[in-house]
């Protein structure tokens, strides 16, 4: 037994050689030392890992339930700030992370099994559609989960803000500006890749919870205002970047039908439409308003700098990562509830110029 010629090499008993990798606070630093360089001189690199999880019925990873491609994680700033923020929890708590994607490969399909087989004490669940099969596969093994933003879960601790009436306040800035002709660009309303004009029947529908509230929060605004949600075209993307956004601001802002105010569901889409009014001549904010939605890095330093709704994605991070180390640990964590929003005016929003 490898422990075994570890112990007669040092001169120690194998218990003694098993605490140096599994009990370093009960040897001192020169016995460890002494221990690690006759195991490597005999060729033992430690225990097994997963023999090693087996026997404690503990991973120390925790598994992160995303909806997009895994690349989408790295190249939006909400995600990447969001994961910092819980990265930092989980750190401190000496616990690994596992992004575990809804959809991945060239197929882009759905996999359940990706969370059914992942080797994880608990999950982020990271804003999901209400129809996500991967979330009814992690939520099947019932082990501590926290969900971030959509959906709601029962039996879950969720994390997240009042979209609905952070949508409200972000609409009636433009009102109160003037605007009475309004288009909005969505993401995704249910995971089934749609692209282009959604009907009023898909956006009551939508899966997506966080994009059923925001579409609510504008028509509340507009509505109070007078103006008929019915009249007001909604572009839905399959996602949230800004070439989805470019290509929204193409089939809204024609000339015949041109808004005087855009409402983007988020920051990535809101300045993928003031790229294309800038490249086609319509300026921004004089011949056209947008308003975008997070207060990602890149709003503050656009041109023009972004009018939005902030949001602090890090803070989501580090809350959720409390909640779920409490429950891992058996412990009373921080209590769920809304965080804080508040409307950014920048220079991307004005006063519509006279007809």
């Amino acid at each position: 037994m490898t422990l075994t010629r570890i112990a007669e090499e040092v001169g120690v008993s194998a218990m003694t050689v098993s605490n140096a990798y599994n009990r370093p606070d009960q040897l001192s630093e020169a016995l460890r030392e002494r221990i690690f360089e006759a195991a490597t001189k005999l060729g033992y690199h430690g225990p097994d890992p997963v023999g090693r999880s087996l026997r404690r019925q503990r991973t120390d990873v925790v598994g992160v339930l995303y909806s997009n491609p895994l690349s989408y994680a790295f190249g939006d700033a909400a995600a990447v700030s969001f994961l910092r923020g819980l990265s930092s929890v989980t750190e401190e708590a000496d616990l690994g992370l596992l992004l575990v994607p809804a959809a991945g490969g060239a197929s882009g399909e759905r996999d359940p099994r990706a969370a059914a087989q992942a080797a994880v004490d608990g999950f982020v669940i990271y804003s999901m559609s209400d129809e996500e099969p991967l979330l009814r596969a992690a939520l099947g093994r019932r082990l501590p989960a926290v969900v971030i933003d959509q959906p709601l879960t029962e039996g879950a601790p969720f994390v997240g803000i009042d979209d609905e009436a952070a949508a409200r306040t972000s609409a009636e800035h433009p009102l109160h500006l003037g605007h009475e002709r309004f288009a909005v660009v969505s993401f995704a309303l249910s995971p089934d890749g749609r692209e282009g004009i959604a009907d009023l029947d898909r956006q009551e529908r939508a899966a997506f919870r966080v994009s059923r509230l925001r579409l609510r929060g504008y028509r509340a605004a507009l509505e109070g205002a007078g103006l008929p949600w019915s009249e007001v075209p909604v572009y839905e993307c399959p996602g949230s970047d800004k070439e989805l956004g470019r290509r929204a601001a193409g089939a809204l802002l024609s000339p015949e039908h041109r808004p005087t105010a855009v409402l983007a569901l988020s920051d990535q889409l809101a300045l993928g439409v003031v790229e294309w009014a800038t490249a086609h001549g319509i300026s921004v904010p004089e011949d056209v308003s947008v308003v975008g939605f997070d207060d990602v890095p890149e709003a503050a330093v656009a041109d023009p700098p972004l009018t939005t709704v902030h949001q602090d994605h890090a803070e989501k991070g580090l809350l959720a990562g409390r909640m779920l180390v409490s429950q891992l640990r058996e412990e009373d964590g921080p209590s769920a509830g809304s965080l804080a929003t508040r409307l950014v005016v920048r220079g991307s929003t004005s006063p519509p110029r006279e007809r």
